[in-house]
């Protein structure tokens, strides 16, 4: 099958999937049951191609299947375990709140179609390195492990250290900057981020290096959409150490902590 043709199969499963997503959310009143499948939605994608056939499997093609496995399955299983029993997330409550009765069906389009718009859009690069060039692994693919391993040690810790923050009830209403997130303010974004780039940059030693955006598009949402922007509009209200953290600590790309001016 050519590129397109697997794209287009690709969205098709995502929407199958969003749509009975949407109808479980229904009866659950719960529309915030997307986030934990968010990244599954990427390695139902990155799965069409292996469903479809290969005649035999390219060591970049192992490669790439790997890393969205793990990144996929980590991530989906840790908001699994972090939302269970939680109910819908306050974004999504106030969403329906706005719109009232009509929420049933607005929800679908607002949330899961576009959502998995999102996912179709950016999931490209996970199909373009399976069906790009079969050439051995290079030192641009070793880079591009490297750049993913980063990232998910990034996001992996970040996770585990918050939840050990929040587990301590002498921590509530205190702010975690130690750790990774001694040197950004959102280790878990950034990871996520990383990520990203090393998918990418295995598809660009495929010779799709034109798939650029998918990363692009993926680091403007953790950036300015629903990660750092969203979150720190309440953070700054809700905890009033956040502010002085904010001077000390850069807001994504890791570095080290600068005084503060206080």
């Amino acid at each position: 099958m050519s590129l397109l043709q697997l794209y287009l199969i690709a969205g098709l499963v995502i929407l199958c999937i969003n749509t009975l997503l949407w109808l479980v959310s229904l009866p659950l009143k719960n529309a915030s049951i997307i986030d934990p499948v968010w990244s599954l939605l990427f390695l139902a994608a990155a799965l069409v191609p292996f469903v479809s056939g290969f005649d035999q499997l390219n060591p970049r093609q192992i490669l790439i299947m790997t890393l969205v496995i793990a990144w996929s399955l980590r991530l989906a299983l840790y908001l699994t375990w972090r939302n269970w029993g939680e109910g819908e997330d306050f974004r999504y409550k106030k969403w329906r709140e706005a719109a009232g009765p009509p929420w049933w069906w607005l929800s679908y389009f607002k949330v899961f179609v576009l959502q998995g718009v999102l996912a179709w859009i950016i999931c490209i690069p996970l199909l373009a390195a399976q069906v790009g060039s079969d050439s051995a692994l290079g030192l641009l693919d070793l880079v591009a492990v490297a750049v993913w391993f980063v990232g998910f040690a990034f996001e992996t810790l970040g996770d585990w250290q918050l939840t050990r923050f929040r587990g301590n009830p002498d921590n509530k209403g205190k702010v975690l900057n130690t750790g990774v997130w001694r040197y950004t303010r959102h280790p878990n974004y950034f990871g996520d981020a990383a990520q990203w780039w090393g998918f990418y940059l295995i598809t660009v030693s495929a010779g799709a290096w034109w798939t650029l955006y998918a990363p692009l598009l993926m680091t403007g949402l953790l950036l300015k959409v629903s990660g750092v922007v969203l979150l720190e509009k309440t953070l700054v209200k809700t905890k009033p150490q956040y502010k002085e953290y904010i001077e000390t600590t850069p807001a994504f790309f890791p570095w080290f902590p600068k005084k503060s001016g206080s």
